[in-house]
């Protein structure tokens, strides 16, 4: 299986505004904290899957309430934690522009990580421009599956999260999350 990486496209940003506008009409009502661009595509300048990554970051309290708006009036398909607590998928069949949908309890290990690379990707263009050489490097290979293509990432991102200020042990949590949930 081909992984498809591309170059940084300014219209991500622009597609993230769109699903952001959505999301706030199907959450109307619902209480959240706030909706993330997350993943490669949120970093101007970094190589990416061209999928939109978006996560609303909830309190345990009002989670429910977003699941249930977003399968009863947006159209999502839940898909459970996939392995990652606290953190929550969905899938949208058809949607255009492509995307993953988290809800995220705030402060959990998933979005800590998520915002860690965004922010230090975003700041530090070495390290930016080190993690999309090597997502280039990594699509150029035949994958089983898009799983196999993530958890080959696990050095290279324990290194971001490092430069990120991430501990040893956050990073290694994270490590073992990315091998569970791609198992």
């Amino acid at each position: 299986m081909k992984v498809v990486v591309e170059e940084y496209n300014a219209e991500w940003a622009l597609q993230f505004q769109q699903i952001k506008g959505e999301l706030q009409d199907i959450l109307r009502g619902v209480k959240y904290i706030g909706i993330e661009h997350v993943g490669s595509t949120s970093v101007p300048g970094l190589a990416a899957k061209p999928v939109i990554d978006l996560s609303i970051i909830s309190s345990r309290a009002d989670m429910e309430a977003a699941i249930d708006a977003l399968t009863s009036k947006g159209g999502y398909i839940y898909r459970g934690e996939m392995g990652i607590p606290d953190r929550h998928a969905f899938r949208k069949p058809g949607a255009f522009p492509a995307r993953h949908l988290y809800v995220s309890v705030d402060g959990c290990q998933s979005i800590r990580n998520q915002l860690g690379v965004r922010d230090i990707c975003r700041k530090d263009p070495a390290v930016r421009d080190a993690y999309g050489r090597k997502k280039l490097e990594l699509a150029r290979r035949d994958w089983r599956d898009v799983d196999q293509y993530c958890e080959a990432k696990n050095d290279i991102l324990a290194w971001v999260l490092e430069r990120a200020g991430m501990s040893n042990e956050e990073r290694e949590q994270v490590r073992q999350l990315n091998t569970t949930a791609t198992s």
